[in-house]
């Protein structure tokens, strides 16, 4: 059994969401329009992460959500009773530039399921994705506008994202799905699902 293998520590994962907001701030001339919606789990800490270093570039507050996309899967059928957490989006996203952040990107199914959700919310002028990680494998013809890192990865590989907010050190790994203990072998968004 082999195991993890690093992709990112701490300071690589922070330059890559410094030269993700740079970027972003780029090719959003009107800072006034963005916003950012972070897609549960791992997306909405990366997202509030971005929002402070935008605020840094253009000088004022960045609005930030969050956004369940449980609900919305066209993949529940496969899968266990979902963990289900909240979704906060407290602007008007009709008419503005969502950013969707994400840890991993890949099959594409969850931004399918982000976008479709944020119809509940109104209908943006654009939707920007921003991924840390993009591992490959896609299912569906989404690609990411802003990518920290792309990972090629095999289908039997996972990727963690192990942010400092949920009690750890920053960081990202590979690992093969045998080393993954038979509890946590379930469908997680850091785990690049």
């Amino acid at each position: 059994m082999s195991k993890a293998s690093p992709i990112l520590d701490a300071a690589a994962l922070q330059r890559a969401l410094t030269r993700i907001a740079h970027e972003v701030a780029e090719r959003n001339e009107t800072s006034t329009d963005v916003v950012l919606v972070g897609i549960q789990t791992g997306g909405v800490l990366l997202a509030r992460r971005l929002a402070t270093l935008l605020a840094g570039i253009w000088g004022h507050p960045i609005p930030i959500g969050s956004l369940d996309v449980s609900m919305h899967r066209d993949d529940l059928q496969g899968r266990l009773t979902p963990n289900v957490y909240p979704t906060v989006i407290p602007f008007d996203v009709t008419a503005r530039t969502v950013v969707l952040v994400d840890d991993v990107l890949f099959s594409g199914r969850t931004t399918r399921a982000a976008m479709d959700a944020l119809n509940d919310f109104g209908r943006p002028k654009r939707i920007q994705l921003a991924v840390l990680i993009d591992r490959g494998h896609r299912e569906l013809p989404i690609k990411a506008d802003f990518v920290g890192k792309n990972v090629p990865t095999a289908l039997t590989e996972k990727i963690r994202v192990r942010l400092a907010e949920t009690g750890g050190e920053d960081s990202v790994f590979i690992e093969p799905m045998s080393s993954i203990p038979a509890a946590a072998s379930g469908p997680k968004k850091s785990e690049g699902k």
